[in-house]
């Protein structure tokens, strides 16, 4: 092992980036729901003519699809937290 990751190790610095990672895990999956949503909206309107309809129906699925993706992810996090556990 170089120094700097015998350091990271040694001084429970890799444990750290383990929510840190998590927490970025979470911004992908909202931005990818909300995007997602979007893009597959256009597609309808453009394939149906319904513009904005399934644009709108789409952002907003996405919007739901998010938040509870991300209730789900957290609610095991924050359960062990009430629970007197660590967070990782």
């Amino acid at each position: 092992m170089t120094n700097a990751l015998s350091f990271c190790y040694a001084s429970g610095g890799m444990k750290s980036w383990v929510p840190a990672l998590g927490l970025i895990g979470v911004g992908f999956f909202i931005a990818g729901c909300i995007i997602g949503g979007i893009l597959g909206g256009q597609w309808l309107d453009e394939k149906l003519n319904t513009e904005p309809a399934f644009l709108i129906l789409g952002l907003v699925l996405g919007i739901v699809v998010a938040f509870l993706g991300v209730y789900n992810m957290v609610k095991p996090i924050l359960d062990n937290i009430r629970k007197g556990g660590k967070y990782n």
